[in-house]
């Protein structure tokens, strides 16, 4: 998953007349149709192999040596990756499909059938970390154990939380009809909430897209139709986010994790304490970032107080272009380039093949992500282009992600490619860095260079300040929620209370804000997740000082870095460039540079 930019579904309203229309993919690569026989066929390979896997490896790891389990690891990684493969296309065709009732009853048939036959291999990570450290470090000493190191020490993270095989069976079986049931309906229901924009029907996504306009009166009444819509199903938004708060509640009390947000830590293979200092860092710099800078909009727009329908309003005086899809993929195709021709033929690959679903239209998922598939195949890319700046910045941010997934998938295989959330924000942010620079260097109006840069800032305020505002709501939530339900209304309060606090005196929000709360589907889909995404921000921010202080050889060592996918912490992905997340100043370095962009438009005034 990615991060959501809640833009318009509606393609025909989006684009100007006579420009070219943005792509839809093409996932025949995986497979045809959710029909294709394929699938079965696929499906019955995959399960005839799971129960042999089972019958010649269950109950007995605890006796093989380092070259037999290299043998059991590398069959569970071929049946794993023929399982993500069926996975991949289920979830991507949802995506593109989600208030098409057949693509919703083939994902939850996918669901059903994976989780049956993940059955058969579930013991294997189980038995493993059964074994005790003397027996894995002999298991190690094996030289085909080699390519397994790095995954058996992320599974061992895990180990301390481990329940039995039953309850682990049990909670695999029920989260069929549990978490997943509550994920899809949340799903669902917001692809087929519609709003009314100047007497016409249009998906909820046109009204996110309108927040933008440069007409205030129709920012105002888009917002009014959001808050509208949220109130009206507030009862079901409010009952899926307690029901998920406290089933994690419950999962994290059955395996001993002692706060809410632990488990997505260990998931992300970061210490508690380097999420805290990141947090600590940027609540204490909200008022020299995000309550400094909405004061300057306020003045620019000529405001006493912001509204919450004003917070992504264009600046006066600068004409909203409309960027052609072909525009748009030049223009990151070129910053990729510039910075290391390697990767820019790997985004050639993305903008010239049918890997990119971008053509706005109504039942498709708002927001955008990169989707890693399986290294057999390759990414595919979601998102919603409009033809604005920002969405040529959503075009950079997930061919980014594309780019990673390609170079660690083919590096390490599917086990080991996986990158831990706080490290896959890298790549993307960076190829956003890389595309507003190229967009800076080549502006030569004062006007139009100051619209790009204050564009910057908000990006990195929505992506920094507004982030870790989420998440510290999410940690109230899941807090509060442990003493019992919550109401919608004091949800809202929690919400309204966060956002006074990280934005600042600047805005004045109405009541109606408090429901904006329930349309975030990260909340939903995975718990405190959004932490990464300032952890990946300012991150970049620190290794893009290093590429300008000392550029030569910079890419190669960067290529390095994304290939490794899963295998390295971020201590040791980080050490070649000289960083290191875990020192104090680490995270003050990387707000620095938002605030010193402040400073410039200050100065500009």
């Amino acid at each position: 998953m990615d991060k959501i930019k809640f833009d318009a579904n509606n393609h025909s309203s989006a684009m100007g007349e006579g420009m070219e229309v943005p792509p839809r993919w093409d996932l025949s690569d995986l497979y045809t149709s959710f029909d294709d026989p394929k699938i079965e066929s696929d499906f019955s390979h995959l399960e005839k192999a799971s129960k042999t896997f089972s019958q010649e490896w269950k109950g007995k790891l605890h006796q093989v040596d380092g070259k037999a389990l290299a043998t059991a690891f590398a069959e569970y990684e071929r049946i794993e990756e023929g399982l993500g493969r069926i996975a991949s296309f289920s979830q991507l065709g949802f995506a593109a499909h989600t208030t098409d009732p057949a693509w919703g009853r083939f994902a939850q048939g996918v669901q059903e059938r994976m989780t049956d036959i993940s059955a058969y291999l579930l013991f294997f990570s189980l038995e493993i970390n059964r074994l005790d450290d003397e027996q894995i470090k002999g298991l190690l000493s094996a030289s085909e154990m080699q390519k397994w190191k790095p995954y058996l020490r992320d599974l061992r993270v895990f180990r301390p939380y481990q329940l039995s095989d039953e309850v682990e069976q049990v909670l695999m079986d029920k989260s069929v009809t549990g978490r997943s049931a509550w994920n899809r309906l949340f799903d669902e229901t917001m692809a087929s909430l519609t709003v009314t924009l100047e007497d016409q029907v249009k998906p909820l996504g046109e009204a996110f897209n309108m927040l933008t306009s440069s007409d205030r009166d129709k920012r105002k009444a888009a917002a009014e139709q959001i808050s509208k819509v949220l109130q009206e199903n507030s009862r079901l938004l409010t009952m899926i986010t307690n029901t998920l708060a406290k089933d994690k509640a419950i999962g994290d009390k059955l395996r001993g994790y002692p706060r809410p947000m632990s488990s997505r830590n260990r998931a992300n293979m970061v210490e508690d304490e380097v999420v805290d200092a990141l947090v600590a860092a940027v609540d204490e710099a909200y008022p020299r970032l995000a309550h400094r800078y909405y004061k300057l909009k306020a003045k620019w727009l000529g405001l006493d107080k912001l509204e919450h329908w004003d917070r992504n309003a264009p600046l006066p005086g600068v004409p909203d272009t409309v960027l052609s899809w072909d525009q748009g993929k030049e223009i990151v195709r070129n910053a990729y380039t510039n910075f290391d021709p390697a990767l820019g033929k790997l985004v050639e690959r993305f903008l010239m093949h049918p890997w990119i679903d971008a053509a706005p239209l109504p039942g498709k998922s708002a927001g955008a992500f990169a989707h890693p598939t399986v290294p057999s195949a390759h990414p595919f890319i979601l998102m919603n282009y409009h033809g604005r700046a920002r969405d040529v910045m959503t075009l950079a941010h997930e061919l980014g992600h594309g780019v990673h997934q390609i170079l660690a998938g083919q590096k390490q295989g599917y086990l080991n490619s996986a990158t831990p959330l706080t490290l896959a924000e890298t790549a993307s942010v960076f190829g956003e860095m890389l595309t507003f620079q190229s967009l800076l260097d080549r502006e030569t109006d004062p006007k139009k260079k100051r619209h790009l840069l204050a564009s910057k800032v908000e990006d990195m305020l929505n992506t920094v300040v507004r982030q870790i505002a989420f998440y510290q709501f999410e940690v109230r939530v899941h807090e509060e929620r442990a003493k019992g339900e919550l109401s919608s209304e004091r949800i809202g309060e929690i919400w309204r209370e966060v956002q006074e606090r990280s934005l600042g005196e600047a805005f004045h929000f109405t009541p109606d804000y408090d429901a904006y709360w329930s349309y975030i589907p990260h909340f939903i889909h995975s718990p405190f997740y959004v932490y990464a995404y300032a952890f990946g921000d300012c991150l970049v921010n620190a290794l893009y000082g290093v590429y300008q202080e000392q550029p030569e050889g910079f890419s190669e060592k960067y290529r390095t870095m994304l290939e490794a996918g899963g295998t390295l912490r971020h201590k040791e992905l980080l050490a070649p460039f000289g960083l290191d997340a875990t020192k104090s100043d680490f995270w003050r370095k990387g707000l620095d540079v938002i605030s010193g962009l402040i400073d410039q438009l200050e100065q500009e005034g």
